[in-house]
């Protein structure tokens, strides 16, 4: 097969990519697209060429679904505040009854790794604290 079959291919999968929401087929395309370019760096068997089409399309989809899989969201974001009850996090600045102090969590809870929180007792900086609730734009916490 010529580079340009190749070409061809990659950019017929590209586009049957926008008629498949699946975000699947691009990385077959993409595939095509590299082996266009090796052929044009050099000359290959068909064989070596639908192996490394083969191989370079599998590792990008292997690749792309391993660092962007579904469960692995860094936030929180349009989550219920009930699923953020009984998170655990860092006091950062003192808290005491009726005084606002900050919590950092190790993941972002509700979108953001930091919020102001408020307590029953007085709590120092530096302590484990577990959301108790969540009161518009700051959590409750209590000691862990």
């Amino acid at each position: 097969m010529e580079w340009w079959h190749w070409v061809v291919g990659g950019i017929v999968l590209i586009l049957l990519e926008l008629a498949i929401p699946a975000f699947f087929v691009i990385w077959f395309g993409l595939g095509a697209l590299l082996v266009a370019g090796v052929l044009l760096a050099g000359a290959l068997s068909l064989t070596a060429q639908l192996l490394v089409w083969t191989l370079s399309s599998l590792a990008m989809t292997a690749l792309w679904f391993g660092v962007f899989r579904p469960g692995r969201q860094t936030t929180r974001i349009g989550t219920a505040a009930g699923e953020t009850i009984g998170e655990v996090g860092l006091l950062v600045s003192a808290v005491a009854p009726f005084e606002r102090g900050r919590v950092r969590f190790q993941k972002p809870i509700l979108g953001a790794e930091e919020w102001a929180c408020m307590a029953e007792t007085a709590i120092p900086a530096g302590e484990r604290v577990r959301v108790v609730s969540v009161e518009g734009s700051y959590v409750k916490v209590a000691k862990a």
